[in-house]
């Protein structure tokens, strides 16, 4: 009996061809990614988007060695100035931002203190292009008018 995914995975069918300027059909890895692909692909102010479509060299924090980082989404947008923005973001669990007054084994802090070298190096990389970098977690994504 084949295994059942634990995340929604798949390739995202695009609605608006003309806005998306990635390489390949976009893949999401979660609902999450999923969720704001769609988010991308049909709100009229993002002028063009991409998945998984920069690579960003950092340095490992615990090999010591570079690597590369490859930011979730590059976005292009108009804001309610009607100024225009470009952005890469990043999707992820809030849990694996920072580092909480929850207790957190090893293991979960290695992974925030690897995501904020990768990130230290993406908005270095934003800056150098005139970019931002944003990390989007469930409290953007899922915001419905609570106090954060």
């Amino acid at each position: 009996m084949p295994r059942k995914q634990k995340y929604a995975q798949g390739i995202y069918t695009i609605k608006n061809p003309h806005k998306y300027v990635g390489k390949g059909k976009p893949m999401y890895r979660s609902g999450w990614e999923l969720t704001f692909m769609i988010f991308c692909d049909t709100n009229d102010k993002i002028l063009k988007w991409a998945s998984e479509s920069i690579v960003i060299p950092y340095l490992h924090p615990f090999k010591g060695k570079r690597t590369n980082y490859i930011p979730d989404f590059f976005i292009v947008y108009q804001d309610k100035f009607g100024k225009t923005n470009a952005e890469l973001i990043e999707i992820k669990p809030k849990a694996q931002s920072i580092i909480t007054e929850k207790v957190q084994n090893a293991r979960q802090q290695a992974v925030v203190a690897i995501n904020h070298a990768k990130w230290y190096s993406a908005k270095a990389y934003c800056k150098a292009q005139g970019m931002k970098f944003r990390v989007v977690t469930e409290d953007d994504l899922f915001y419905n008018g609570r106090s954060k």
